[in-house]
């Protein structure tokens, strides 16, 4: 995962860099044609034309209204480039980042039959594995500390019955009763070894 590791850095700047390069487009073509000669002349000579009554009202800004049907067709391309924008971002991070969200809820709740299923090579996928990875971890403990839990119960139970039975234990019932402590005493040793691998936060006094 090392060469993921600012993917979606990048992929973040890209987004940015798509916008403002479309919008840098737009306002230099926008510039050259308000700052150009071009314009100038030709209102300058349609002007003259309608003081000469050589041309109509309707005709007199009609480089104008070229001008601004031009900003308006920028305008829609710039608005086009962002929806783009837009549906990438929602697509490749605040869709996976919902998806997570909703996978680390359902564990919250005591769910850990769900997993976090991210089809890309980012921080995100990354993240994924992590949530993954504690979900099965914790998936573990839980069914180390079941049989603990199941070993324990077995054990008293037979504990008192043979206590009830007889007031003196044979060396079978001994021999038994060794083999059902030192069972009961590995899968204790297992879960600690678990246990050792987490840090849990205390309170200070």
């Amino acid at each position: 995962m090392k060469s993921s590791k600012y993917s979606l850095q990048r992929t973040m700047i890209v987004y940015f860099l798509l916008i403002g390069f479309a919008s840098l487009l737009v306002g230099i073509e926008f510039i050259i044609d308000t700052h150009g000669k071009e314009l100038e002349e030709e209102l300058h000579s349609n002007f003259e034309k309608y003081a000469k009554s050589e041309l109509g009202h309707d005709t007199l800004f009609v480089p104008l209204d070229r001008l601004r049907s031009k900003a308006i067709l920028m305008i829609a391309i710039i608005l086009f480039v962002m929806i783009i924008v837009l549906t990438m971002f929602i697509k490749n991070i605040t869709g996976p980042l919902q998806h997570m969200i909703e996978v680390s809820k359902e564990i919250s709740r005591g769910d850990l039959s769900h997993t976090v299923r991210i089809h890309s090579n980012n921080e995100l996928a990354e993240l994924g594995n992590v949530i993954n990875e504690m979900s099965s971890n914790l998936q573990e403990i839980i069914l180390l500390s079941s049989n603990l839990c199941e070993s324990g119960d077995a054990f008293v139970s037979q504990t008192i019955d043979i206590l009830n039975e007889k007031e003196q234990l044979s060396r079978e019932d001994i021999h038994d009763l060794r083999e059902e402590t030192a069972h009961l005493k590995a899968e204790m040793d297992m879960l600690s070894e678990v246990i050792e691998y987490f840090n849990f936060y205390t309170l200070e006094k």
